[in-house]
């Protein structure tokens, strides 16, 4: 499974850690991802997304079928 949230596409993103002394290694930044089912009250079913904490955010500004079309729109979702 692909650490990409269904409704943002926000994905892993790469970066340093820093020590004391400044020596830097590499490491992922993951995103706040959760899985959550959703009903679609114009379909009448659930669906179930893996969608980040802003995600869920934005869902509950707009509405669900208004953040599945504008994902569907910037090809993050795949259905």
């Amino acid at each position: 499974m692909s650490r990409v949230c269904e409704i943002t596409g926000k994905r892993v993103i790469s970066g340093n850690n820093v020590s004391h002394s400044h020596i830097k290694t590499k490491r992922k930044f993951l995103p706040n991802l959760h899985v959550k089912r959703f009903f679609i009250p114009e379909e009448n079913k659930w669906i179930t997304l893996k969608i980040s904490a802003k995600g869920i955010k934005n869902i509950n500004k707009k509405g669900i079928s208004a953040c599945l079309k504008e994902a569907r729109e910037k090809g993050y979702l795949k259905k």
